[in-house]
């Protein structure tokens, strides 16, 4: 980097303005039947919002289009798309990554020592203590502290498992991601932070998901949708299943039927976008130290191609 590019990122005046975090989540003020009546409601509104009849219809069509998917043993790396062409790749329901898209991001362009220069009294919550363990309790174990903080948490290296801050909307820097419009609808920027050693474990999402890498190396495993049968999965919410399984260390003894799962391992550079279809279990971890951003889409998958049978608008007969 030019000493004149330099100087222009150290430039910018005014620190953000701290901004609130929600409470955290408190699982033990509510009844089990208050918990099963959020759950209910939620479930309605993710399928609302999706425009489907019903969140397992939806992933029970999610599993059976993937039983008709080809064999899979690599990502395939391909150039920029528009939106035509990559609603058209992504309906074939294979995992694909694009280059030539983040590289044009402003946040791609700056350095990791902006954190502290412009974004150190930002609010965030970190996943501490053994958040891969208890990745999808509702008890997770995070702690709310400034951007600054962390990164002295981070420097410090007193943690076995770094702490990690995971799936946060970190809007200062949404103005500087240029994300295409791949999708009818997106839910809004997350944002991934943390050093090498940082891991979200196997798990998957019931919606189209864009990842995109902007500073250091992730490497990524990636499962098709109907292998939950050998992954010993257990429900967090309607569209969020976490698995025990950890790809990097397999440990048959304890679960035998993963031997059956097919893996693919990839590697995601600064500068790459990873699609994960809806349904696809991955598990992720930083290499170095890394910024990461995704969207989800909140909408009917396109490997489904429309799911005429599922549309919560389609006439029933």
């Amino acid at each position: 980097m030019s000493k004149e590019k330099t100087s222009t990122l150290r430039a910018p005046a005014a620190r953000v303005t701290p901004r609130v975090l929600p409470p955290l989540p408190n699982a033990a003020a509510s009844s089990p039947e208050e918990a099963l009546a959020r759950k209910l409601a939620r479930e309605q509104r993710d399928a609302q919002v999706r425009g489907v009849t019903s969140i397992h219809a939806m992933r029970e069509a999610i599993r059976q289009a993937a039983r008709t998917l080809p064999a899979c043993s690599t990502v395939p790396r391909l150039g920029t798309m528009d939106a035509a062409a990559f609603r058209a790749r992504a309906a074939q329901g294979l995992p694909f990554m694009l280059t030539g898209v983040v590289q044009r991001w402003p946040l791609f362009a700056l350095t990791p020592d902006v954190l502290r220069e412009r974004f150190s009294d930002l609010p965030v919550r970190a996943r501490v203590g053994d958040y891969i363990n208890t990745a999808f309790a509702p008890d997770r174990a995070m702690q709310d502290m400034s951007m600054g903080q962390y990164l002295d948490l981070v420097d410090a290296g007193t943690d076995v498992l770094p702490p990690y801050l995971g799936n946060l909307e970190l809007r200062p820097f949404n103005g500087m991601c240029h994300w295409p419009a791949y999708f009818d609808k997106m839910g809004p920027p997350r944002f991934w932070l943390g050093p090498a050693g940082t891991v979200t474990p196997l798990h998957c999402d019931y919606d189209d998901n864009v990842f995109a890498q902007v500073w250091g190396t992730k490497r990524i495993f990636l499962a098709p949708p109907h292998h939950d049968e050998f992954l010993y999965p257990s429900e967090a919410n309607a569209i969020l299943f976490g698995s025990p399984f950890d790809p990097e260390a397999p440990d048959f003894g304890r679960f035998p039927l993963a031997r059956a799962a097919t893996m693919i391992e990839c590697i995601v550079a600064p500068g790459e976008m990873l699609y994960v279809p809806a349904g696809w279990y991955h598990q992720v971890r930083a290499l170095t130290f890394s910024l990461s951003s995704n969207r989800w889409a909140r909408a009917m998958p396109l490997a489904l191609k429309g799911g005429a049978a599922l549309r919560a608008d389609t006439p029933k007969r």
